[in-house]
């Protein structure tokens, strides 16, 4: 059972012939009563604080409970975001390696036909040097057949100055070159 303060107060107690002085009694009952008022005032403020900060404790929880699932969703996309962009990376990384795989073969294989441009041109230029030089080789063996008539003719020419003169019918001849040059 409780008692209250107003309990204490209307509280009547026997008395009894040689009991304790009422006056006293009665006094101490009042402070008593007074006391309990006031500590009860007080239990009754602490319940009203304890009250807001329980349902303070309550709000902070479900703010802390709210940051953590925030938290843990934002550390979730941002574990998304970076896989994302490792995938991407690595994307990036593969294309890159596979056009500098492209662009190193198909340079290997224009090199390779610049070498077969070159060695065909050289083969072409040793034929056209060995053409030149028959075409050469032959001008040469025809100047030097050319010169060789005239230098007969004109050995034939000495010999017959030289040589008496006869008579009979003479012989028009010319050497080659006024031939061809008249």
């Amino acid at each position: 059972m409780r008692i209250t303060p107003l309990d204490i107060q209307h509280k009547v107690l026997d008395t009894q012939w040689r009991g304790y002085h009422k006056i006293q009694v009665d006094q101490f009952l009042e402070e008593i009563a007074e006391s309990v008022e006031e500590l009860t005032k007080e239990n009754l403020v602490l319940k009203e604080k304890l009250s807001g900060k329980d349902e303070e404790l309550s709000q902070l929880k479900r703010a802390e409970s709210t940051l953590t699932s925030t938290l843990i969703s934002t550390q979730s996309f941002v574990d998304q975001l970076k896989r994302g962009a490792q995938r991407d990376a690595d994307l990036v990384v593969k294309e890159a390696e596979l056009k500098a795989e492209e662009i190193l073969s198909q340079s290997r294989s224009e090199l390779v036909e610049m070498r077969r441009t070159i060695s065909g041109l050289r083969q072409q230029r040793a034929l056209v040097l060995d053409r030149l030089r028959s075409t050469l080789s032959s001008f040469h063996r025809l100047v030097e057949v050319e010169e060789e008539p005239d230098a007969a003719l004109d050995s034939s020419f000495e010999e017959l100055e030289e040589s008496p003169k006869l008579e009979g019918p003479q012989l028009d001849i010319e050497p080659a070159s006024h031939r061809e040059a008249g």
